[in-house]
């Protein structure tokens, strides 16, 4: 007698049955096919991921990453108050793609970019790029302090790209070979024609520096008001250098800096003329009137002349605001005295031209003053 046959039938999983009916198991039709889903309504229905975790918890939320900072910080202070060095368990560790301090690494590190990338904040710390062939030579003609001059390879015989290349090593300039993509980069998308000069970041000074760096007894310092063009800065800066004037004060926000454009458009008086800025221009000039400064602002609707200025001959902080809107209202507050340039035909002045007028009409005032002076010293000298 003959033990019973072995079925030719195989369940879904590979085996078969005493009866010789192939089984089902796992997810799996008769046929092999993936069985429809019950949408979780069967006996095993499908399991929630569960409540929404605190913000506290959640990787890469800026919560999260306050509160890892924050746990870093009472454990370096415990750890200086106990006096001893915190152990290596206790250092916070860097998991799901952030670092120790809890921030998340992103593109913005420098592992993601290039170092010669310019950054995009604008306060002065960052290093500028010029870029293509007559601006960079132009940079370089006006001795705009610079940090290295990039060129591109395989470029087409070009005078001015041999002269900003001989201008740069005569001033001290490194001449560095960039590629392609690393122009591109450092330029950020410009058109740059092979060339791109990165500007050193400008030293703001304080404005308390401009009033100890006044050489005579009366010091002039020109503030600008909303001036947002770097072009009229450096004109101001040149008039300033020009007429002997102590330097240049404006404010962080709302204000051209000490770019490019302004170092051609002084012509090198930047390098003479210190520039600062203050966070608040209302208070800074609150605190020059308060250290014996006359303050005195260009307005077009003021009565007074600014050739009949009697403050001229004292310690003085000429205002000048922008060409469209003026003074603003609290720094008008501030002025001991409004005066306007007497004009015919044209509504306004640029604030460059302004600046240069008015001082002259300053050094003027003085000059005729310290002549006067001088003339009836030497009279009461020959009556003696």
């Amino acid at each position: 007698m003959s033990g019973p046959r072995a079925s030719g039938k195989a369940t879904a999983s590979g085996k078969a049955t005493a009866s010789g009916k192939a089984t089902v198991s796992g997810g799996r039709t008769k046929s092999g096919k993936p069985r429809a889903g019950t949408g979780g309504y069967g006996r095993r229905k499908l399991e929630g991921r569960g409540p929404t975790p605190a913000a506290e918890l959640r990787p890469g939320h800026p919560a999260q990453r306050r509160a890892a900072a924050a746990a870093a910080a009472r454990a370096r202070a415990s750890t200086g108050k106990a006096g001893t060095s915190r152990p290596a368990s206790a250092r916070p560790t860097a998991t799901n793609g952030e670092d120790a301090g809890g921030r998340t690494a992103s593109a913005g590190t420098s592992r993601g970019r290039s170092r010669y990338t310019p950054k995009s904040d604008r306060t002065g710390v960052s290093a500028e790029v010029v870029a293509g062939r007559n601006p960079v030579l132009e940079g370089l003609r006006a001795r705009v302090p610079a940090v290295a001059l990039h060129v591109g390879p395989r470029l087409d015989a070009d005078d001015r790209i041999a002269e900003a290349i001989k201008l740069a090593a005569d001033t001290g300039v490194p001449v560095v070979e960039a590629g392609r993509s690393e122009l591109d980069r450092l330029t950020g998308g410009a058109v740059h024609q092979g060339l791109a000069l990165r500007i050193r970041p400008y030293a703001y000074a304080h404005p308390d520096d401009l009033i100890g760096r006044a050489g005579g007894p009366a010091p002039l310092i020109v503030a600008l008001d909303g001036i947002t063009d770097p072009r009229n800065l450096g004109a101001v800066a040149r008039s300033v250098a020009a007429f002997g004037g102590d330097g240049v004060l404006i404010p962080v926000r709302r204000s051209a800096g000490v770019t490019a454009g302004a170092w051609k458009a002084s012509a090198g008086a930047l390098a003479r003329v210190p520039v600062a800025q203050a966070p608040n221009l209302s208070r800074a000039l609150a605190a020059y009137a308060a250290e014996g400064l006359f303050v005195v602002g260009l307005d077009a609707d003021a009565d007074d002349d600014i050739a009949a200025l009697t403050l001229a001959d004292g310690p003085l902080v000429l205002v000048i605001g922008s060409e469209g809107k003026g003074l603003s209202r609290l720094v008008a507050e501030h002025c001991d005295a409004l005066v306007s340039i007497p004009i015919t035909g044209a509504e306004s002045l640029n604030a460059g031209v302004a600046a240069g007028i008015a001082l002259y009409e300053v050094t003027r005032v003085r000059a005729g003053r310290r002549d006067d002076r001088d003339t009836r010293a030497g009279t009461a000298v020959k009556r003696r």
